[in-house]
């Protein structure tokens, strides 16, 4: 597509992916609406590359009906979805709790589900739209301490495979990105030092250039999964 045609919603994008892969949508002439949690946060970094920010927390679903209303309010021919918002949990099977287990699959799953669905309702009356997930290579291949996080990965997965079959019908792309380890502040509460920068490692950048790139493909064909690995990671 012509990303001057954009109409986009990128989810969890006050810093990170989501950040900077609204950043490069704005620079490649795209409309752009984004959506986190932190109210203060998200306006600093909306105001930074002239974003619309919409406070939201995908994992409820007042929240997410809120958000698409606005967006489709603002954005009459709203056309591109960037699910990207979620967070990891990560920690040994037998210390694993249902809360921590479930906390993360309401925002990794079921947010993604909804805001996906509501989405796929404006898209489907359109008969045009665009549905990025991001996902991750722990939905390709669990490790140790990663249950809650691999779980809501596969099953993110799986759900895309449902909605391109269903939704590709109406002229949709339903798409996925698998981003290996990348270098933001991802799951930062997991862990009691932050990671040293590492040039040799993914950054969010690279991720936002790939969510472009797919996008840009024409119309007529689509990316339906694309995995993205450093390449000499040290």
């Amino acid at each position: 597509m012509d990303l001057k045609n954009a109409a986009a919603l990128v989810t969890g994008a006050s810093c990170g992916i989501g950040f900077e892969t609204a950043r490069l949508l704005r620079e490649r002439g795209a409309r752009v609406a984004v959506c986190a949690r932190h109210k203060n946060e998200l306006e600093a970094s909306a105001k930074m590359i002239d974003a619309l920010p919409i406070v939201a927390d995908v994992s409820r679903e007042d929240d997410v009906l809120r958000m698409i209303d606005s967006v489709t309010k603002e954005f009459d021919d709203y056309n591109v979805l960037v699910n990207n918002a979620g967070f990891g949990s990560f920690g040994p099977l037998i210390e694993l709790t249902s809360d921590d287990f479930f906390s993360v699959w309401r925002t990794n799953v079921l947010g993604a589900m909804m805001v996906a669905r509501e989405s796929a309702r404006h898209f489907v009356g359109r008969n045009y739209g665009n549905i990025i997930n991001i996902s991750s290579t722990a939905g390709q291949r669990g490790f140790a301490n990663g249950t809650a996080y691999c779980a809501s990965k596969f099953a993110l997965h799986g759900m895309t495979e449902c909605w391109r079959a269903e939704l590709r019908q109406h002229n949709i792309r339903v798409m996925q990105l698998n981003p290996s380890e990348v270098l933001t502040n991802f799951g930062a509460a997991s862990r009691t030092e932050a990671r040293p920068d590492n040039p040799s490692k993914l950054h969010a950048p690279d991720i936002a250039q790939a969510i472009v790139s797919m996008l840009e493909t024409a119309d007529h064909g689509f990316i339906t999964e694309s995995t993205i690995w450093a390449t000499n990671p040290q």
